[in-house]
């Protein structure tokens, strides 16, 4: 079965599955002040600074208290190689309204921007998490920002006391940035006759950012500046949606980094072994990493050794099913346990499928240790060694306690932002749920989907529409190696598949690091992602020249 083949019966597919939803790290919720009680929702303590805005007006009784636009505003120094960057950090909230003009949402944000830049030519980029449903604590306190948090990683990090350092490789000095909590997590909410229905679905969610950023760029004076967006595991499903949505309402962006992507859901329904294809090179490239295997070269080669396999002979055997004669199916078999580290047995006995979330259970089964999906370089002992899957992710639970304290430290005494309302890191779910029913920008549900739109998304469509739109548009696909919740080989299918053509598929480059879906928890990793978004935010904001990628 040929590759195309393989997407055109995955973007057919019209039963019903259950989204695999990449759930935020984390507890649900975590008091931002221990000084009160949470008070009624709606409501905001923010700190020090005056209104940016008006509230909305009187709510009727029925309603939720609309607050201001408010913001603490503080000074700060950003240096590294003798260069210093003064900027200021605004910790805030901004409205959204619905379609009847009245305010719905109150969306919180932390924005650091450089002091006496030109906005002309100094970038603004907008970046989030995913969940969907998850609030932006974990790129905003370990990626890009002035300042990361200093965990074990890829050990525990453990009890408190935690802190924070500056953050060397900052994008602070090539790019104001805006950090935002997705509708309903963090300190945003919705307000007015707001409710959750309005946020929580694909298409409303794209709706909602939309409405911020144009906000955002309003009262800041931002739109004739260079705008990217960068978006983390869901994340990346809401700007490869949101660029196009943001383009239809007359917002030209430069580029869009996408973290770790999840762009097709539909890749995930059963019975055509797409998932065991897509994740076989980082079951390669995690067994190398473990030493699992007789591997000799680069990580890099390994990987793509694996890739080939995958892509060939791996693919060609599934695809016979059934009808695979005994002597070929001991041949790959031999082949998967080579590149995977697993017992050739174990992978007879799976039918030649690796399952993900068993693999992180059995590769390291001899030594009483499990892995970590959103990171396989984490290791924990389990309670249930005889278990087929593990009991908990050691890559969740090993970061969420330093990130949390060092964040809400870290906004009260350096940001001067106090709210009595928890921070919610995590979205409350609503009564329906997630709406993932999604129409695609450009006409059309896309895949036999019909006008109605897709039951899935498959925000692939949306991407490849606004880059046919804007043939400046520059996309960075950066990628873990030791990710096991969006597997690169999917990434690579998705975006080599937007059926554009070569003058525009050149502007899509590719980032591969030692690292998992969170790359920044590998400083190393974080230190080459920044080299390459240097690089990448170079040409994008200066057309004609050139970015390497692999």
């Amino acid at each position: 079965m040929t590759v195309a083949i393989r997407r055109l019966l995955v973007n057919r597919v019209r039963s019903q599955f259950v989204l695999a939803l990449l759930v935020a790290l984390g507890v649900s919720s975590i008091s931002a002040s221990a000084q009160a009680p949470p008070a009624a929702a709606g409501r905001r303590g923010a700190g020090a600074g005056a209104p940016t805005g008006q509230a909305a007006g009187a709510a009727d009784e029925e309603s939720i208290p609309i607050p201001p636009e408010t913001a603490a505003i503080t000074k700060h120094d950003w240096t590294v190689g003798g260069k210093t960057i003064h900027y200021t950090a605004t910790a805030g909230n901004l409205l959204i309204r619905d379609e009847k003009d009245k305010a719905n949402g109150s969306i919180f944000y932390v924005a650091y921007t450089e002091d006496g830049a030109d906005a002309k030519t100094r970038p603004v980029t907008f970046f989030y998490n995913g969940g969907p449903g998850s609030a932006t604590i974990w790129l905003h306190m370990g990626s890009l920002g002035p300042v990361r948090v200093v965990t074990e990683s890829p050990k525990a990090s453990g009890p408190a006391p935690y802190g924070w350092v500056q953050n060397e490789y900052s994008l602070i000095d090539k790019s104001d940035l805006v950090f935002i909590d997705a509708p309903l997590t963090g300190f945003s909410r919705a307000v007015g006759k707001g409710t959750g229905k309005d946020f929580q679905g694909v298409d409303e969610d794209v709706l909602a950012f939309n409405k911020f950023i144009t906000r955002y760029i309003t009262v800041n004076q931002r739109w004739n500046s260079p705008k990217f967006l960068f978006g983390e595991s869901y994340g990346t499903t809401r700007s490869a949606a949101l660029v196009a949505s943001l383009n239809n309402s007359g917002l030209a962006f430069n580029g869009v980094t996408l973290l770790s992507s999840i762009l097709n859901y539909n890749e995930r329904a059963p019975g055509y072994d797409v998932q065991e294809i897509g994740y076989f090179p980082s079951f390669a490239a995690i067994a190398y990493q473990h030493k699992k295997v007789k591997a000799t070269g680069s990580l890099a080669e390994w990987v793509q050794q694996a890739r080939e396999f995958a892509a060939g002979p791996y693919l060609v055997a599934l695809h016979k099913g059934d009808t695979l004669p005994p002597a070929e199916f001991n041949a790959i078999a031999e082949k998967v346990a080579a590149f995977t580290g697993l017992s050739v047995t174990y992978v007879k006995e799976s039918n030649l499928r690796i399952n993900s979330t068993r693999f992180r259970k059995e590769l390291l089964r001899d030594e009483d240790q499990i892995l970590g999906r959103y990171d396989a370089r984490f290791e924990a002992l389990d309670g249930d060694p005889a278990g087929e899957t593990p009991g908990f992710d050691p890559s969740d639970t090993g970061i969420s306690g330093v990130y949390v304290g060092a964040f809400h430290t870290y906004l009260e005494q350096e940001l001067k932002y106090m709210s009595q309302e928890p921070y919610l890191l995590h979205a409350p779910r609503g009564a329906g749920g997630w709406n993932n029913n999604h129409v695609p920008s450009g006409g059309g549900g896309g895949g036999g989907f019909g006008a109605g739109g897709q039951q899935q998304p498959d925000v692939a469509i949306d991407l490849a529409d606004a880059m046919r739109k804007i043939p400046q548009l520059k996309v960075f696909s950066a990628n873990g190696y030791f990710d096991l919740a969006t597997p690169f080989f999917n990434t690579e299918y998705d975006l080599h598949h937007l059926m554009l053509p070569p003058s525009i598929a050149a502007n899509i480059h590719f980032g591969y690091y030692p690292a998992g879906h969170m790359v920044y928890l590998n400083v190393e990793a974080l230190k080459m992602l920044k080299a390459d978004m240097a690089k990448f935010y170079s040409e994008a904001t200066h057309p004609g020249r050139e970015v390497s990628s692999e």
